[in-house]
């Protein structure tokens, strides 16, 4: 399986930061052995590696006064959000302090006028979004998991409306960020587009903690659409499904989600929340706007499934209705496990142009069944990017070498195509083999600029790239 990267301790210097953080934090610092496994537990197959002691700031004072701790003594810090990340993101390497941001879970300025909010980064989507119900806005970055917008950011996380609302750095507009020798800076203000130097902002936004700690968000928002409409529609195979995906991007219809749910997955879906879907490559839709232009869009859509072979087609407007369709989705790893109980579930994540996704996906689905393996495929294929779920039990040596073998040859397949190894999840320590061949040179300056701004390399060590 994928290994979790060794670093050497500092012991010494571990053990008197531990000291002087009890002495500042009290009860607000941990080292229990449970509370220390639980945040450096990984979702995925890495290792869990723990980090020495766990300490919880109410504020970005606070935090620059652990990082200037840590960086007195070289001992390395790992920021911690709510633990949904899926490369090994949280994992402590060489030990040293998580800091965990949930108590930083403050909403700090709505500014409705402008569009936008200025959070904490403890913050998670759903608890923004039920703070801004009453003021006719939301956040749309939604990545399945009830994530702490911190993150979020941290990872330039995406999901099922990045086709129409973008991702992390597309939504982000300005971050406060603690620096590794504990100093605090502003990346940008909330003006709307600016020329005023170096893009700060985007370079912290998919740092994953290598970087900095980010204290402070300014997100955009939305306005909540007049008529939302909801659609399914079902296709004879894969490559159906992905091309109509491609002609209804091609043709300009704006739609806001565009999910693809393989058979496997479909059966999956309806085993676990009790639907009656069709069991055959399935498109789950989501259409924003005003009520004649929702029906518009849910009516083009309708004709260019059915050139495609589309069946089944249904729109709903009804809130039950539209969200019984995607609770399912974002159930679907759950569901998934209930395909072979014990197994671990594994997500990939590549993302290729328009253009190549359904080969991309007829390619892989082909390859998991020639490896003989339980995975079924789902993807926010509006963008292009598609996850295979493998289903492997993890104490047999066959299988997860079978698994790396097909996850190295995906990341492989989707970057000769032009695509990333990475559409969402992030490289964290999973996915550091890949990167080199995706960028090249450009690795040579990430590591030049985390070597400038991180000398000492303190800064959740072991993560995207090595020194």
């Amino acid at each position: 399986m994928g290994q979790a990267t060794a670093l050497t301790r500092n012991e010494t210097g571990i053990e008197t930061v531990c000291g002087i953080l009890k002495q500042q934090f009290g009860d607000r610092f941990q080292t229990g052995a449970a509370i220390c496994e639980q945040h450096g537990h990984t979702t995925t197959w890495l290792r869990t590696q723990a980090p020495d002691g766990v300490v919880f700031p109410a504020d970005t004072a606070e935090v620059s006064d652990i990082v200037r701790i840590c960086a007195a003594h070289r001992v390395p810090v790992i920021p911690y959000g709510t633990g949904t990340s899926l490369e090994g993101h949280v994992n402590a390497p060489a030990g040293g302090i998580s800091v965990d941001m949930s108590a930083m879970n403050r909403i700090l300025a709505v500014h409705a006028e402008d569009l936008d909010v200025v959070v904490q980064p403890g913050v998670t989507r759903e608890q923004l979004n039920t703070h801004l119900r009453d003021s006719g806005l939301f956040f749309p970055i939604d990545p399945g998991a009830n994530a702490s917008l911190g993150g979020m950011t941290a990872t330039r996380a995406s999901g099922t409306n990045a086709v129409r609302y973008g991702t992390m750095k597309d939504n982000v507009m300005a971050l406060e960020v603690v620096m590794a020798d504990g100093s605090v800076i502003r990346t940008a203000q909330r003006a709307r587009k600016s020329s005023a130097g170096y893009d700060l902002t985007r370079l912290m936004v998919g740092s994953e903690g290598t970087l900095g700690l980010v204290t402070e968000i300014t997100l955009r928002l939305q306005g909540i659409p007049e008529s939302i409409r909801a659609a399914q529609c079902s296709f004879p195979s894969i490559d159906a499904a992905c091309q109509t995906v491609m002609a209804v991007i091609q043709y300009g219809i704006p739609v806001a989600r565009i999910e693809l749910l393989d058979a496997l997955q479909v059966k999956a879906v309806n085993a676990y929340s009790k639907l009656s879907l069709p069991e055959t490559p399935l498109l789950l839709l989501e259409f924003h706007g005003s009520e004649a232009s929702t029906t518009e869009q849910a009516d083009a859509f309708g004709e260019i499934a059915a050139e495609h072979g589309g069946s089944a087609y249904e729109a709903v407007a009804t809130l039950e209705a539209r969200n019984a369709l995607w609770q399912a989705r974002h159930d679907a790893y759950w569901a998934t496990l209930q395909l072979r109980p014990g197994a671990k579930g594994i997500s990939t994540d590549v993302c290729v142009p328009i253009s190549r996704l359904a080969e991309a996906v007829t390619r892989a689905t082909a390859r998991l069944d020639d490896l003989g393996f339980i995975a079924p495929v789902v993807g926010h294929v509006g963008d292009g990017n598609f996850h295979c779920l493998l289903l492997v039990d993890v104490e047999a040596r066959d299988e997860v070498e079978k698994a790396n073998e097909f996850v190295g040859w995906l990341a492989d397949m989707a970057i000769e195509m032009e695509g990333t190894c990475t559409g969402e999840h992030g490289i964290g320590q999973g996915k550091m083999a890949y990167l080199g061949r995706e960028l090249g040179a450009a690795t040579d300056v990430m590591r030049a600029i985390k070597v400038a701004l991180d000398p000492q390399d303190i800064m959740n060590p072991g993560k995207i790239t090595l020194r």
